[in-house]
């Protein structure tokens, strides 16, 4: 395709559920919108059944259920998989490339797991893979990380990239509710899946950090190094002792440069749990499904993306921004990639396992209502280098006393060593909540 006269543009399509409506949607609404859009053809659609309704028309034809035939056609010229989950997807995607077509996909599992295998044959067969609508739904930031920030020096990014999950802190923190009565209904009103494993256990927000890392600091990410901590813990108590700390409780993915030196040899962080956020900080007003991402780099400072993360107008305008983008390519007849949209990097990065973090925490304890039990507690964390900023006895439980101690940086590997001393303590119920503050 590249070099070749334009004729204008055939879309294969792998999915017709909520994206790939919203995507069709779109391209069809050309009024008003980018005249690159007249250029475009929805030449087939793939889907599982064709016996389900559809909140689009297309012509007699267009839709099919043989995924195969669309990404062996030789007529199709861009493959817009929007499918989700590992397989089939990774197979019609490398299936696609091998036979010359260009990707646009938000699939964010399948790009964080097999990226390297992906990329590496698209390289080699001369075709790009776009990817905006895999973090953020609608917020443009793989393409600012490709492009308008690539000459900076990233040093860290640091996102609130899962809407069920944000959705759900922000109503246990504005109702005092608990986690599973808020889960249950974010489900009743289908901002929570029937199975919400992937968003509340951190999963789906790990395949998105991975992505933005792999773009910010211009190496591969092995997906499994990735470490993800859901918000299941996180309690109505810890929310209003926060509250009272100054601060509110997200799942924050961030990706942190922890060494200083070259680019190309930095040791990252990249990880995902709940953390305690000053109210000060940009991230702490995000509320409810939006999501945010936050760059900072030299020599710019500090940008923040914000918008709506998921849904079917957000995802579909960026899954179409990506057609477009190459579209004008294709059009303006490259003989070659452009690099500030294709895959450049090669090697992996080396990431720090959390042990070496170095971060502040938020701990609460239930102990026995005995003297001298902050005491104990101090003389333990001091013996492993763990300095407290704060201990507030805060009230009872029952007859248990409980106790929240906020503590300065400390590496993460000495506070798990002190904490597993303490909590073997006579005095010591429980250790009901740990968090990581920013």
């Amino acid at each position: 395709m590249l070099g070749a006269t334009f004729m204008g543009v055939k879309l294969g399509i792998l999915g017709l559920g909520t994206v790939g409506t919203g995507t069709v949607k779109l391209l069809q609404d050309k009024n008003g919108r980018h005249p690159l859009l007249q250029d475009i053809e929805i030449y087939r659609v793939g889907v599982r059944s064709l016996d389900k309704p559809r909140d689009v028309q297309l012509p007699e034809g267009v839709i099919t259920t043989d995924l195969e035939g669309i990404v062996n056609d030789p007529e199709i010229d861009i493959v817009v998989e929007l499918m989700g989950g590992l397989e089939p997807a990774r197979t019609l995607i490398l299936k696609a490339i091998a036979n010359g077509k260009h990707i646009v996909t938000a699939n964010k599992a399948a790009i964080s797991r097999f990226g390297a295998e992906i990329f590496t044959a698209a390289n080699q067969a001369g075709v790009y893979v776009m990817l905006e609508a895999s973090v953020g739904g609608g917020i443009p930031v793989i393409q600012p990380l490709k492009q308008s920030l690539s000459v900076n020096q990233i040093s860290a990014v640091t996102g609130i990239v899962n809407g069920t999950t944000n959705y759900i802190l922000t109503r246990m923190q504005t109702e005092g509710s608990d986690f599973a009565d808020v889960l249950a209904d974010a489900q009743k009103l289908g901002y929570a899946e029937a199975d919400p494993t992937a968003d509340v256990d951190g999963w789906d927000a790990g395949d998105k950090i991975a992505i933005l890392a792999s773009l910010g600091f211009g190496g591969r990410i092995n997906r499994e190094q990735v470490y993800c901590e859901g918000i299941r813990q996180v309690s109505k108590t810890d929310i209003a002792y926060a509250s009272k700390l100054g601060f509110v409780i997200k799942l924050l993915a961030i990706a942190q440069n922890v060494k200083n030196g070259h680019r190309d040899n930095s040791l990252l962080s990249v990880r995902v749990h709940p953390t305690l956020v000053p109210q000060t900080h940009p991230l702490a007003s995000i509320n409810g499904v939006y999501n945010a991402i936050l760059v900072e780099g030299e020599p710019i400072g500090q940008v923040m993306f914000f918008g709506p993360g998921a849904g079917e107008g957000a995802t579909a305008s960026a899954v179409s921004a990506d057609i477009l983008n190459l579209v004008a390519n294709l059009k303006t007849n490259h003989a070659h990639l452009n690099p500030t949209l294709a895959c450049r990097h090669q090697h992996y990065s080396e990431i720090a396992p959390i042990s070496e973090l170095v971060t502040r925490f938020y701990t609460r304890f239930l102990t026995e209502d005995h003297p001298g039990v902050i005491g104990q507690l101090g003389t333990c964390f001091g013996k492993h280098g763990v300095s407290l900023e704060s201990v507030v006895q805060t009230g009872f439980h029952g007859q248990l006393a409980e106790i929240v101690v906020v503590t300065h940086d400390v590496r993460e590997g000495d506070f798990r060593q002190a904490l597993a001393e303490i909590a073997a303590m006579p005095a010591i119920n429980s250790i009901p909540s740990i968090f990581r503050v920013l």
